[in-house]
């Protein structure tokens, strides 16, 4: 399973071209496809065999007495029925198998896909939708390969070859029920066309209700402490009822189609019985009309008939479930191609950083979240030196942390030039980059896996030595030794405070010793004490590097080698900390600001 497949992100075109994106899924297991369409003419053979064989035993042994040969008959009888039980079962479990090979390796490559995708896909598309679409739609993906949806070539064989038996046995017999066969085969595609609509929209209401869901649990906090409970559960009400409305519309179509088909059967049996006992020929006699067919059939044809309409409708019948199948997993391939649509991974580029000095240099960098959007970053220019410490300041929404996810390309899509040590940012290789740009910032991104886990993340290049080093150099061994590196933490870290959780994460930075490091806001939520011993720590280990820090706190930024101010997306102050302060212009304004709020506090 270890296939790396790539996501088609163009619009679909239609069902066919959502297939044959299905299928290079299943491809790696074709095989198993291969087989089950060579077994199908076989299986069908098997299964027709059957009737006939009974009309034999019946006619040419049963009814007249005759018991010579009806041994032989009874054994062919037997072994058509072993035979075609044991290429069923095989045929089965090939396609059930490679189904779930092909949903597993999809589920894999759709994972992969989104950890490549940039973050403005993320911005856009809520975290509840995307978990739909890698679960539910896919398990509705897996309901239709596990139901052996593969199998309607099977059951298309099954019934064209039952019709085409039952022609050679009473050509008359066969084409008085074929007469209701048009108006059947019209009803079943006006209710598969209604069908897709509705799976259409039982998926989306389904992902509407998982990512409301995701949403207000991760908030739930909020809710209570705002006593929201009621409103939210009014909102989550609505957004379930479209789901359960959708529901029961679809379910109803459904099993309309399996009641058309059972009422179709119970009317061909009919017209069958009507027929077989001569009743039409003796009808149309009696009008003075002298007729050669219709007339009274063995009880073998008649057994045999009944055997072939048996085995004419359940295919027929098991079509229209697989049918409304199909459209549920079509209107999932839809919803989960979808989401794809225009989620462009992060171009990887071609260049290799390494070694990393540190230059960093913006020229005229312009940059929008959406294009439909204003600029937030217009016409900025900064340049950083290898071990210099640039300090970004600033009003809330200035640019300031979209200039540092633009250096580790969270996001892409920026006009102008940003260089690190003379190379195009979009063209350095995305790994490489990465490993040599790191950064620390406010919101805390742990998982429930263990402390040791969360800061080395698993690198084989980093060992116990450097995990416990990290640690050490930024005073995270205070808590990590009361629980231990064993220790596994609750979802999004709930048994740390929020200082503990930033160390861990510049634990986690400092373990995996990048060339340039970002601090945005990385301090704002530790004590002032615990503040001193990490900007102690990187003193003494960043004297190399480039750092560049984003911070409220005055302290933090002072002794930075230059400073930049920023407002609404442009640099409008640049220089040292006692060079802004002579200038007396927007730094200075927030120093005095600063310096108030610590007074009154």
């Amino acid at each position: 399973m270890s296939e790396l497949l790539p996501i088609d992100t163009r619009p679909a075109t239609g069902d066919l071209d959502l297939l044959r994106r299905f299928w290079t899924f299943a491809r790696p297991d074709s095989w198993a496809f291969v087989f089950a369409l060579l077994a199908t003419p076989l299986i069908a053979a098997g299964n027709l065999a059957q009737p006939y064989l009974l009309k034999r035993a019946v006619d040419e042994h049963i009814v007249p007495g005759v018991e010579e040969g009806l041994l032989d008959v009874a054994l062919l009888y037997l072994l058509a029925v072993l035979g075609a039980y044991v290429l069923q079962a095989a045929y089965t479990l090939a396609v059930a198998w490679a189904g779930m090979r092909t949903i597993v390796r999809m589920r894999s490559a759709l994972y992969r896909h989104a950890l490549r995708l940039s973050q403005t896909f993320f911005d856009r598309v809520p975290t509840g939708k995307m978990l739909t679409r890698l679960t539910t739609d896919l398990e509705s993906l897996g309901e239709a390969l596990g139901a052996n949806v593969v199998t309607v070539a099977l059951d298309l064989t099954m019934i064209v070859g039952t019709l085409g038996f039952m022609m050679s046995m009473d050509p008359w017999l066969t084409a008085m029920l074929l007469l209701v066969a048009p108006p059947l085969l019209g009803t079943l595609e006006a209710l598969r066309r209604k069908l897709k609509g509705l799976f259409l929209e039982t998926r989306e209401a389904i992902a509407n209700v998982n990512a409301y869901l995701a949403e207000r649990i991760d908030g739930v906090e909020v809710v209570q402490l705002y006593r929201n409970e009621g409103m939210s559960a009014a909102q989550f009400d609505e957004r379930n009822d479209r789901f359960r409305r959708a529901t029961t519309t679809a379910n109803v179509y459904e099993s309309l189609m399996f009641s058309v088909v059972d009422g179709a059967t119970s009317i061909f049996i009919a017209l069958m019985l009507f027929y077989g006992a001569g009743s039409i020929a003796s009808l149309v006699g009696r009008m003075g009309v002298e007729v050669t067919w219709g007339q009274a059939v063995s009880a073998g044809m008649l057994i045999a008939f009944i055997d072939l309409l048996d085995r004419l409708f359940r295919p027929l019948r098991d079509l229209s479930g697989k049918i409304a199948i199909i459209q549920r997993a079509t209107a999932a391939l839809q919803k989960i191609f979808g989401l794809w649509v225009d989620a462009r991974p992060i171009t990887p580029g071609t260049v290799d950083p390494r070694p990393v000095g540190g230059h960093l240099v913006l020229r005229d960098v312009h940059f929008r979240y959406r294009e439909d959007a204003p600029d937030v970053l217009r016409g900025v220019d900064l340049e950083v030196r290898p071990g210099q410490v640039l300090a970004i300041v600033g009003a809330t929404g200035s640019g300031k942390t979209t200039i540092t996810r633009l250096l580790d390309r969270s996001y892409e899509g920026y006009r102008g030039s940003i260089q690190l040590d003379g190379h195009e940012l979009s063209d350095l290789q995305l790994g490489p980059l990465r490993s040599s740009v790191a950064a620390v910032r406010q919101d805390i991104q742990v998982f429930s896996e263990t402390l040791s886990f969360n800061t080395s993340l698993d690198n084989p290049d980093i060992g116990d030595a450097e995990v416990e080093a990290a640690a050490e150099l930024v005073h995270a061994q205070r808590f990590i030794a009361r629980l231990g590196w064993g220790h596994t933490l609750r979802e999004r870290g709930a048994d740390l405070s929020v200082g503990e959780g930033q160390l861990l994460t510049f634990a986690r930075t400092m373990a995996h010793d990048p060339d340039v490091v970002i601090l945005d806001e990385a301090t704002a939520s530790i004590d002032s004490l615990t503040e001193e011993l990490i900007q102690d720590a990187i003193a003494r280990i960043l004297e190399r590097k480039t750092v560049i820090v984003i911070a409220h706190r005055l302290s933090t930024i002072q002794s930075a080698d230059q400073i930049a101010v920023m407002d609404q997306g442009r640099v409008i102050e640049r220089g040292t900390h006692a060079e802004l302060l002579a200038l007396d212009g927007a730094y200075a304004a927030l120093v005095r600001a600063g310096q108030e709020a610590v007074a009154a506090g």
